[in-house]
């Protein structure tokens, strides 16, 4: 009878002890729930502040592209000379391009807000590496445009060009 006494104040014991264990797993569990969403509302300021970064970039160098045009064009005033279609369709390019940047603009713009309201942490880092993923695409995708864009502007420079 003393052994089943024991046991079952041990039994006891445990489930008492299983109940405060829970206990303490809940704080230890809201503190982690906290850590993960404060680190991913830092991602997203940190995405945030790096696309604005990018599009000062971009706004930059579509300046500079358009100087260079605008630096061509004076420069061969000619009326033989035949790169006029040429400039003007280098023209139409960087106007497209700064379409195209004002559009990838807004739709970042509403991916973060999409970020920022989601309610599933996991959900929310997996939308975060997403974006950030498009944001290195996008930005090999750019280079290779301001590439093709300053070969055009070389084109143009060369006499005699067509």
């Amino acid at each position: 009878m003393t052994t089943k006494l024991s046991v079952l104040s041990l039994l006891a014991l445990l489930v008492t002890e299983a109940g405060n264990l829970q206990a303490a797993a809940d704080p230890v569990q809201e503190i982690l729930q906290e850590t993960s969403k404060t680190r991913q509302e830092q991602q997203v300021k940190e995405l945030k502040a790096k696309e604005q970064i990018e599009q000062l970039k971009r706004d930059q160098q579509s300046s500079q592209s358009q100087q260079q045009l605008d630096q061509i064009k004076q420069q061969k005033t000619d009326p033989a000379d035949t790169s006029k279609p040429q400039a003007a369709q280098t023209q139409q390019q960087l106007d497209q391009l700064r379409n195209d940047q004002q559009l990838q603009r807004l739709q970042t713009d509403q991916q973060l807000r999409r970020i920022e309201q989601e309610k599933d942490p996991l959900r929310q880092q997996q939308q975060i590496n997403d974006l950030q993923r498009q944001q290195q695409i996008r930005s090999l995708q750019e280079q290779i445009q301001r590439n093709q864009m300053q070969q055009d502007f070389e084109r143009l420079r060369q006499p005699n060009s067509r």
